[in-house]
């Protein structure tokens, strides 16, 4: 009877101890995938020595407790996720995405057609700063969760600088949310976004920048902001924002959007 338990026992530590090498292994791939992803070189390659080097500690020396190979590197590893907090969120959000766009008729697009829609977009934008009149544009590759889409009103409506004026005009109904732009169509208006958190920004940023900073935090999307009050333009990205967008920057924004993000969604697409 002792042999019987001691034997199930015995397995029962086999099983924890490669489910607790195969959890570590995964904690160790996701955050060189968040390290990779934001080209942190410098800290891609001290996470590397450090798990290598404690290993090396606990192969050598005989005294100490296997399983504080695991615990330090692991709070090393949380230290790193709590610094890139933002991906986390980007990556918690990125489960339940809608991947109903339009980016897999993007490869039947002509440049001109394209660099029509850049011109509007750039055209609206700019019309939006010399009146003061308040926006928020979202350049999305399908990559919006479900919950903000269904925050707004659906339109799959064509690109234009009439359309995304009249959205924004100040006593229009959908003019306080946000617009998602999907490729070649205006997917939805009207749409929450979640408000970032971070209580380093300015106090001169108000909702509408904080919702614009708040979608590239949690998503991989673009967002373009104008002032209400000021007319100044931003351009959010990765948790960032950058004012005083000029005509060239926002060219290369949407050029960067239509000629990168989308082609590549657009094999990916074809692919699959």
């Amino acid at each position: 009877m002792a042999t019987i338990f001691e034997n199930a026992f015995a397995e029962y530590n086999a099983f924890y101890n490669t489910l607790e090498i195969i959890l570590f292994a995964v904690i160790i791939y996701y955050v060189l995938k968040i390290l990779v992803t934001n080209n942190a070189k410098i800290l891609i390659a001290g996470y590397v020595i450090f798990i290598i080097g404690t290993g090396l500690v606990f192969l050598f020396d005989e005294t100490l407790d296997a399983k504080f190979f695991f615990l330090i590197p692991s709070l090393l590893s949380l230290a790193v996720v709590l610094i890139f907090s933002s991906e986390v969120k980007r990556d918690i959000w990125n489960v339940g995405l809608s991947k109903k766009g339009d980016t897999r008729q993007m490869s039947t697009i002509s440049n001109d057609e394209i660099n029509t829609y850049v011109s509007n977009i750039i055209k609206a934008v700019q019309n939006f700063s010399k009146n003061n009149t308040g926006a928020l544009i979202v350049l999305s590759n399908g990559s919006i969760p479900k919950q903000v889409l269904d925050s707004g009103v659906k339109l799959n409506a064509d690109i234009s600088s009439q359309v995304i004026e009249s959205i924004f005009f100040p006593k229009s109904a959908l003019h306080d949310g946000a617009m998602i732009i999907n490729g070649h169509r205006i997917e939805a208006a009207g749409c929450f976004l979640p408000i970032t958190q971070r209580a380093n920004l300015s106090k001169d940023l108000g909702s509408r920048h904080r919702a614009g900073i708040g979608i590239t935090e949690t998503t991989d999307v673009v967002t373009i902001v104008v002032s209400e009050e000021t007319g100044i333009i931003s351009i959010a990205k990765h948790g960032l924002i950058e004012n005083y967008a000029d005509f060239d920057k926002l060219q290369k924004t949407l050029n960067d959007y239509y000629w990168k993000d989308l082609s590549v969604s657009a094999r990916r697409t074809k692919n699959g």
